[in-house]
């Protein structure tokens, strides 16, 4: 009864979209091509959708048709289909190649290196864990660890504390962990949801918290160039770390795990899966998964060994590898991290082969043929990132992210300016699924708003990380929730609505403090933030207050022709522009260049 409501409710979604789909093509076949600002320029866009509401139907069509069939596959892949069909304008052909092509299509996001390196990552890892499930290493380990870790408690706590301690890399972290703790949590009977859940809010929020990360290095690389355009003298690094205290969602995704452990007060559908585990243990379709897993015949020989010595070859190389490229005394950037996380799996893996033959555990031929079965495993997980990305970047042709900014750029004051930035990357990167993505767009306004408006960059900062990082760790498209999905062992729709509950109470927290925190670091700022009065340097109104520092007027004209996306362009033009020359970069009311 329950498969037939929800196939005539899939359906009936399917038809709804349809409906919408002819009546966009006939309402929009003669309407003109939009012109976007792109750095500063106007720009013809290629589809009148461009930067209007139905860029958003890309990612809406994906997510609803995954929560309604618990199906990823089709969903993805529809999604893309109604962005390619939107980017063409509905011709037969030109939907084909935006769907495949090396513009914005399946092929781009193959196309680009650092795809690729993940790829390849992933697929390294597969062999490894295959190896490992299949020795009967795994098994052994659990066996090992359950003797020490006693409670339901521990084993969660214990799960999250190696979630810290690995901040390398999200998906390393995660997989990593996932690997190590799956059978300490089953033998405690805790869900699977719950451990990939677990492994969620232990993956990226710790990742955006350190600087020395591929995520720490991405965001200071871009801070730095906003810092040495406006010439703030304070370090990217400085910056960064000032904004840790900030970071309100990754902290609180972070403390929620222990309260919740302690308290053991499970809320939402997780508290279902939570009781269903303790009293029947791992659901149907879970056990079905795990026949997937055939372990050699003399297994049994295996000890935790066969586990941690692999982990520490693993690590050994990866830090050695660190330690060449100057770690810990400079940021590593993230493809160098990728290097160093596959090269450390490619050797475990290896080490791991060498110690199953030599102690005869299995064979050189059964080796071999786990490591295809270990490529194989990862065919699905892959296909549902390609097609994650392949939303993800038609979102980008389409001008999504353009069109969420302009939506809510005209409420814009100084004590809302970290609230906003929070929400506006919240629904940027839960619609796009990328965290990375949404930096690149908000983080330049939002440090070029902070410097206009006299609110405090890191408070600015961490408003644009928190919001997003929320679609990174609860979208169902995104990359790194995917993974925590595979790691736990989890059906992958069950751990988007297990979570989603969690991560909204973080997000509805962290607003809140982005509210009072955007009122109270105004009023205690000199003069209560915001820009000065009319006048300043070359104008008749008055100095310049103390604390701004003016700006030669041809530097901000210079600045206003490069600002990125035209974004602070469009807040001038939304209002907050009364007369004078454009320095939109900085203040937009007329006055000098600050």
């Amino acid at each position: 009864m329950e498969k037939k409501r929800t196939k005539i409710a899939y359906f009936t979604a399917v038809g709804v979209f349809l409906v919408l789909l002819v009546v966009l093509g006939l309402t929009y076949r003669e309407t003109p091509l939009p012109t976007l600002e792109v750095e500063g320029e106007p720009v013809l866009a290629d589809t009148p959708f461009a930067g209007t509401f139905w860029s958003l139907l890309p990612p809406i069509v994906a997510i609803v048709l995954a929560l309604i069939s618990k199906e990823v596959y089709s969903s993805l892949f529809l999604g893309c289909l109604v962005g390619a069909l939107l980017y063409a304008q509905f011709a037969p052909w030109d939907t084909i190649v935006a769907l495949v092509g090396a513009d914005y299509g399946i092929v781009s996001v193959l196309a680009d290196s650092g795809n690729m390196g993940i790829i390849v990552f992933l697929v390294t890892l597969g062999i490894m864990v295959d190896l490992m499930n299949k020795g009967g290493g795994s098994e052994a380990f659990g066996r090992w660890a359950s003797k020490t870790v006693k409670t339901r408690c521990a084993a969660q706590l214990l799960t999250m504390l190696l979630g810290v301690l690995i901040f390398i890399d999200d998906y390393f972290n995660c997989l990593t962990v996932g690997a190590v703790m799956r059978p300490v949590t089953e033998s405690h009977k805790i869900s699977r949801a719950k451990l990939a859940y677990i492994l969620d809010s232990t993956s990226s929020p710790v990742c955006i918290l350190v600087p020395i990360t591929g995520w720490g290095g991405y965001v200071m690389g871009i801070i730095a160039t906003e810092f040495e355009n406006l010439g703030i003298q304070t370090s990217d690094a400085s910056a960064f770390v000032q904004a840790i205290p900030y970071q309100f969602y990754a902290l609180l995704a972070l403390v929620l795990v222990p309260l919740i452990a302690l308290s053991k007060r499970d809320f939402g559908p997780m508290a279902k899966f939570e009781a269903y585990v303790l009293e029947n243990g791992p659901t149907t379709a879970e056990l079905e998964a795990d026949k997937s897993i055939v372990q050699s015949e003399n297994a049994s020989k295996a000890t935790a060994w066969e586990m941690i010595i692999p982990l520490l070859v693993m690590f050994v190389t990866i830090f050695a590898m660190f330690i060449g490229w100057g770690f810990p005394g400079q940021n590593i950037p993230g493809s160098k991290i990728r290097i160093a996380l596959t090269s450390g799996y490619m050797l475990a893996t290896i080490v791991l082969a060498i110690m199953v033959i030599v102690k005869k555990i299995m064979t050189f031929t059964e080796v071999v043929d786990t490591w295809v079965s270990g490529i194989k495993k990862m065919a699905g997980i892959l296909a549902i990132i390609i097609a994650a990305w392949g939303v993800g970047s038609v979102c980008t042709a389409l001008g999504t992210s353009q069109f969420v900014v302009d939506c809510t750029i005209g409420f814009l004051s100084p004590a809302l300016v970290p609230a906003l930035l929070f929400i506006i990357g919240a629904v940027i990167s839960f619609a796009t699924a990328t965290s990375w993505g949404t930096m690149a767009i908000l983080l330049p306004l939002g440090i070029n708003m902070a410097y206009g408006f006299g609110v405090s960059e890191a408070i600015t900062i961490a408003a644009v990380l928190s919001g997003s990082l929320f679609g990174d760790h609860c979208a169902p498209i995104s990359d790194t929730t995917v993974m925590s999905s595979m790691a736990g062992g989890c059906n992958h729709i069950d751990h988007v609505r297990t979570q989603i509950p969690y991560a909204l109470l973080a997000a509805v927290a962290s607003f809140i403090a982005y509210l009072i925190v955007g009122v109270t670091q105004l009023v205690a700022a000199p003069g209560g933030g915001g820009p000065p009065p009319a006048g300043g340097a070359g104008d008749s109104g008055g100095a310049v207050p103390a604390g701004y520092q003016t700006v030669r007027q041809e530097n901000c004209v210079r600045r206003w022709s490069n600002c990125e996306y035209g974004l602070l362009q469009a807040l001038c033009r939304a209002g907050h522009r009364d007369s004078g020359p454009p320095c939109g970069r900085y203040h937009c009311r007329g006055y000098p260049c600050l």
